[in-house]
């Protein structure tokens, strides 16, 4: 178990953090974006809360639990993000939720407190470092954060004789990440993609079905984004060169970087943008750029002329994660919850709502009864095919991070 030691950033991960807070995934609310992947976002203080002093060497401990609740205190105290919940008409109620306290008596008491990983963090590390409770049963980070957590020890190993449904139903391109494998300590609660989005019109005939292609074809030129988070941009062309963004080596690594510098070099490369690709998208100044599934999804409902693929090569996709912190006073209840949202019912209600990538198998019927057009979305509900194309990150060291953080900070000017 690696031991936890305040975090260092280079300034090279601080830009990343910072360029993710002015116009990355962590920009705008959950519904319409997402948030950093590569190093979360910077919230006001968010700095200061990840690198601060002070706190001591955590333990090396291997999920520490407390005294289960459970069975006497029908609650569950559950941190997820803004606007990643289905709601009603009334905005003020969560139809899945209500439905789970119904048929189980237990309470969720949902709080929509993590606007960015790097933020949330600050908030949980310093009871979690000194072994206390975080006030958490359930949370849900992204596999980053996830991973860093399952490293330090501070989440407890779950009870597969509670999740009898969540794993008989879990996709199986999310059964089994290099930092939890076989699910022991996590669950996604969606998927996040990273594709080729494009716009037909400022296209004019041009054919663009690879990486390649938006980095070579000098018709494009000016007219290409790539992303401004590392992990999407870098994995994308890690693919298109014949890597696994899974298994790369840091020669692997630099060479992806090469190929993106040569680019932007040439002018091919218009620029890297977090969320700000969609406006530059949808009005055509952008021709072709990787893109964010669920922007997909609500820009191809708005404009005609958007539209996207998935290149031979693959796709990269992430995943937030739920978590059972340390000393969490009703760890059983929260694996029941976990359990219930992997029913083909409460996980279509809630892909209905958030349009990422549900997680579980089973529910295309029951999302047609709401949306027939989400149904058949494959950036919802990837079929096989689209599934088998799906490619994850690998964990980084600290050192690594900080490394290929720098290296892409300098590509992109950051």
């Amino acid at each position: 178990m690696e031991q936890y030691e305040p975090d260092r950033l280079s300034p090279a991960q601080v830009a990343a953090m910072r360029r993710s807070f002015r116009n990355g995934r962590a920009a705008l609310s959950r519904r319409s974006l997402l948030r950093a992947s590569a190093g979360g976002a910077l919230a006001a203080g968010g700095l200061g809360a990840l690198s601060a002093c002070g706190i001591p060497p955590a333990a090396q401990t291997s999920g520490v639990s407390s005294e289960d609740h459970s069975a006497k205190e029908k609650t569950v105290h559950f941190s997820n993000w803004t606007e990643y919940m289905d709601v009603d008409e009334s905005e003020k109620h969560h139809p899945t939720l209500d439905e789970f306290k119904r048929r189980t008596g237990i309470t969720v008491k949902y709080t929509e407190d993590i606007n960015d990983n790097v933020e949330f963090f600050g908030k949980i590390k310093p009871q979690l470092a000194a072994g206390q409770p975080t006030g958490r049963d359930l949370i849900c980070v992204t596999d980053w954060l996830a991973a860093r957590l399952i490293r330090f020890g501070w989440v407890q190993k779950l009870d597969p004789s509670n999740l009898p449904t969540a794993y008989a139903n879990l996709s199986q391109q999310f059964r089994s990440p290099d930092w939890d494998p076989g699910r022991a300590y996590s669950y996604p609660w969606t998927g996040i993609s990273t594709v080729i989005a494009y716009n037909k019109k400022a296209l004019d005939g041009v054919e663009v079905k690879s990486v390649s292609d938006m980095l070579d074809n000098p018709k494009l030129k000016g007219r290409v984004g790539f992303l401004s988070e590392m992990r999407d941009s870098v994995g994308m062309t890690l693919l298109d060169m014949g890597k696994d963004p899974g298994r790369f080596t840091d020669d692997d690594f630099d060479a992806a970087i090469a190929r993106m510098q040569r680019a932007v070099d040439k002018g091919q490369i218009r620029r890297f943008t977090g969320n700000d690709y969609t406006s530059d998208l949808t009005k055509g100044d952008l021709a072709a750029c990787l893109a964010w599934a669920g922007d997909v999804v609500q820009l191809k409902a708005d404009s005609p002329d958007v539209d996207f693929l998935i290149p031979d090569s693959g796709y990269m996709t992430s995943t937030d994660n739920l978590l059972v912190p340390n000393k969490a006073r009703h760890k059983t209840n929260a694996e029941r919850l976990i359990d219930y949202y992997y029913e083909p019912r409460p996980a279509a209600r809630l892909a209905a709502y958030i349009n990422y990538v549900c997680p579980v198998d089973g529910v295309k019927e029951e999302l047609a009864k709401i949306d027939e057009d989400a149904a058949n979305n494959p950036l919802i509900l990837p079929d096989k095919a689209m599934a088998a194309k799906s490619r994850a990150f690998r964990s980084l060291s600290a050192k690594e991070e900080t490394a290929y953080e720098e290296k892409f900070a300098k590509l992109t000017g950051a």
